[in-house]
């Protein structure tokens, strides 16, 4: 790019910059030094290749998507938590945000994973262990009481059956007289990444990509400001994949719901800003900010070019960041707040727009509330006292970011190409990277190439080509046990003996009649969602939707291989 490029562009960014709101605060080294709030080539010089990093706030948005960078507005510190019954976390929920949290993200315990009830003999042992119990929308009420749904942004971890815990999330917002819609906030939706990845499916594919369809559908036009869809890398990173493994398959499963949601005949510009993202934040450390980089100009690129978005917004990739749980050890789990602070500085200088740190324990247990402290003070020296809100992606133009940067974004592009390989040359019922990553699933590609990734890595853990300090290296310790937090038993016979007290005192009749009609609509083509928000309001448990919904559809096996 000409020096004259450069330079229209970095007026374009000052007019921009000048014209947004910033934050009131004191944006200075902590010498008292002022610095400037981005920086580029000098005035008046060439830049051979400038216009694939850019300016912030500008396509291809390599350098982020405001042109104030952090100055604007910080990212959402948004701890995901839950354990036990609905009063517990609730009362975590609160610490969170009296704390100085600024969002919520729900974790749900293994049997709401999977849409079966604390009651369901599935459910056994399970109850409140890995997450909070949601049985009905009057769990959801008591997770929320006393938190105002209509103020505050809530991001909900759960894909398989999503819409009807969304739904209970709904019914749990009017009760406390909201206005629908206005609501904000996050649900995860993201079924492929469950077959690629994290195994907590419902039904066959078909099924949940007809309930996701309704879902975008209804929040387009009832909710606009919800997010009905978080496309995960997350749990793909964890499960071993590399870095451009998970960026690419993330992206591509954003793209299928790209071409579902232009296959029910949604405008993308309207639609696909309500799309967001999750990534995992890892320890290699520039080469997460790069991940970071290189995701938010492909998505700008492919949106335009190849979906045909013309709005700004829909070019965005908004994303939410966690940091890498599976780096978490149970040696030396102290060890662990400086892994989390790592990759959490990682995930701010690639420009997340939310930030969950993890607690030093969460490889042994839920977090205790000390942890828990910890973690959400991590981020909160990170926002506050290291410097690194004031310039908006202070690393662009570095030799090595850039070059790992462009490296990572190749490595996409060929795995793109290959997804849409393997989905034929058509015709696609609902798009080509559709049919591709559906193939992908049934062939056991995506599991496969994920299985040699992990292999590899844990073949040069074991020969000492890589190091993890207090496991390979660096053994010997002076620590003590920690105190873990444990879930007593006691809580899954109470929410038993709960469920049980609240069936009992139901219209059965008004239960049947509602899943009737939902089944009705379930074999139309009608949407879903206000016949699934009729079974909620009659307190209709997750576990009977789900499993009116597994008569109807049947489930998912995963076939063997070998």
């Amino acid at each position: 790019m000409n020096a004259d490029e450069i330079d229209a562009g970095r007026a374009r960014w000052q007019a921009r910059y000048d014209a947004a709101r910033k934050r009131d605060a004191d944006f200075t080294t902590l010498s008292g030094a002022p610095v400037d709030p981005v920086y580029g080539p000098p005035p008046g010089t060439d830049h051979p290749g400038f216009e694939r990093i850019g300016w912030p706030g500008e396509y291809p948005y390599t350098r982020g998507l405001y042109p104030t960078g952090y100055r604007g507005r910080t990212w959402t510190i948004r701890q995901f938590a839950g354990f036990g019954n609905a009063q517990q976390t609730n009362e975590r929920y609160k610490m969170i945000l009296g704390a100085g949290g600024g969002g919520l993200s729900v974790a749900f315990d293994m049997p709401t994973l999977m849409g079966r009830d604390s009651d369901d003999p599935q459910s056994l042992g399970e109850v409140g262990h890995c997450g909070v119990a949601i049985d009905s929308a009057a769990d959801m009420e008591t997770l929320f009481d006393g938190i105002g749904l209509a103020g505050t942004t809530t991001s909900m971890t759960i894909s398989g059956p999503a819409v009807p815990v969304f739904c209970m999330y709904l019914v749990a917002a009017q009760r406390q007289g909201a206005d629908l819609s206005t609501l904000d906030g996050t649900l995860q939706t993201d079924i492929f990444k469950e077959y690629i990845a994290q195994k907590e499916w419902l039904f066959e594919p078909e099924p949940h990509l007809r309930l996701i369809g309704d879902l975008m559908e209804y929040c387009a036009k009832e909710i606009p400001r919800y997010k009905p869809l978080s496309v995960s890398g997350y749990h793909i990173r964890e499960a071993g994949s590399t870095a451009a493994q998970e960026l690419a398959y993330t992206l591509a499963d954003g793209f299928g719901y790209v071409e579902l949601g232009l296959s029910r005949g949604l405008d993308v510009n309207v639609f696909a800003p309500g799309l967001s993202f999750f990534f995992d934040a890892h320890l290699d450390f520039f080469e997460e900010i790069a991940k970071f980089r290189a995701a938010r100009r492909i998505w700008a690129r492919w949106l335009r070019e190849v979906y045909g978005a013309t709005d700004e917004r829909a070019l965005w990739l908004r994303f939410h960041t966690q940091t890498a749980g599976v780096s978490l050890t149970a040696q030396q789990p102290v060890n662990n707040v400086v892994r989390t602070a790592v990759e959490a500085l990682a995930a701010v200088l690639g420009g997340t727009n939310s930030l969950h740190t993890n607690a030093l324990d969460e490889t042994l247990a839920l977090p205790t509330d000390e942890s828990a402290e910890i973690a959400l003070r991590t981020q909160q020296v990170l926002m506050e006292e290291i410097g690194v809100t004031n310039v908006a992606d202070p690393l662009g133009g570095s030799w090595y970011v850039e070059a790992l940067t462009d490296r990572i974004e190749a490595e996409a592009e060929e795995i793109f190409a290959r997804i849409r390989q393997l989905g034929g040359d058509g015709p696609h019922r609902i798009g080509p990277m559709t049919s591709g990553i559906l193939r992908g699933i049934e062939d056991g590609w995506f599991t496969g190439h994920i299985a040699e990734a992990a292999f590899s890595y844990q073949q040069a853990l074991e020969k000492g080509e890589k190091k993890i300090v207090g496991v390979n290296v660096h053994t010997g310790t002076t620590a003590k046990e920690l105190e873990i937090l444990r879930i007593s038993h006691e809580v899954e016979v109470e929410q038993r003996r709960l469920l049980a007290e609240r069936k009992s005192a139901r219209d059965t009749t008004a239960i049947t009649a509602a899943l009737d009609r939902m089944l009705a609509a379930a074999r139309t083509t009608e949407n879903m969602i206000p016949a699934m928000l009729d079974a909620v309001r009659a307190e209709a448990t997750l576990g009977e939707i789900c499993n009116a919904l597994r008569t109807e559809w049947g489930t998912y096996q995963e076939p063997p291989r070998f």
